[in-house]
């Protein structure tokens, strides 16, 4: 099982990153650019091989997931922190805005067609050095993916299926930041992210009364994934 377990702490860890992140906008008015750049580009992976190749592989999974792992680790300790209240509710909210969304197939249809248009779009932002010809179509560099035009991209497919459910994910946090037309792109891509995130943990076996059993369940994974 400690596989099915690890998979299933990979997904949470994306949710609680892209949720963190989605906090740190709302509060701060930025983020560590590399957690941001994994939380987007995971979006785009559509054929992985492991799960960890959602996250850029098994190697660097400590590093692109950090701020998620980390996240996900304060919470199983129950680490005091003001903000952990948000983050758990933004979680939780994605959770449940994925499960809305999986009995909409004509949603999910569209946001596969816009990510296949945004993931074309992405390409002419990449950095294709030291790239072949035969494979310049599939590789360049995540930040390609968090380009402004991207982004905005993102924000608008969220607006365009996500919030048309009664459901609303309700974000707080400084009105400055919140107002940011930028910022606020942000953080409904990320909020798309972390939808992704809670679909995988459903598709890996993840299920709701795994929560109640949450500490003892994630607390082995999150060793091995960090070491």
């Amino acid at each position: 099982m400690s596989r099915e377990h690890d998979e299933q702490v990979i997904a949470l860890a994306g949710i609680f990153q892209a949720a963190s992140l989605v906090d740190q906008i709302a509060r701060r008015g930025m983020v560590p650019q590399n957690s941001f750049e994994t939380s987007i580009a995971s979006l785009f992976v559509t054929n992985p091989e492991l799960t960890e190749d959602i996250y850029g592989g098994a190697t660097d999974l400590p590093f692109n997931l950090s701020t998620g792992l980390r996240t996900l680790q304060d919470v199983v300790e129950k680490k005091r922190n003001e903000n952990n209240a948000d983050v758990m509710r933004y979680a939780l909210s994605a959770m449940h805005l994925e499960r809305k969304l999986s009995a909409r197939p004509d949603l999910l249809n569209e946001i596969g067609k816009r990510l296949e248009e945004l993931n074309r779009k992405a390409q002419y932002f990449g950095d294709h050095s030291d790239v072949t010809d035969d494979t310049k179509e599939d590789r360049f560099t995540p930040s390609a993916f968090t380009h402004a035009n991207v982004i905005a991209g993102l924000g608008g497919l969220y607006q365009d299926t996500l919030s048309t459910f009664s459901f609303r994910i309700q974000v707080s946090g400084d009105p400055r930041n919140l107002q940011n037309s930028e910022n606020a792109a942000k953080i409904r891509a990320l909020l798309l992210a972390a939808v992704r995130a809670a679909m995988l943990w459903r598709q890996v076996g993840g299920k709701r009364w795994h929560l109640i059993f949450f500490k003892s369940r994630v607390r082995p994974s999150l060793k091995r994934i960090q070491r």
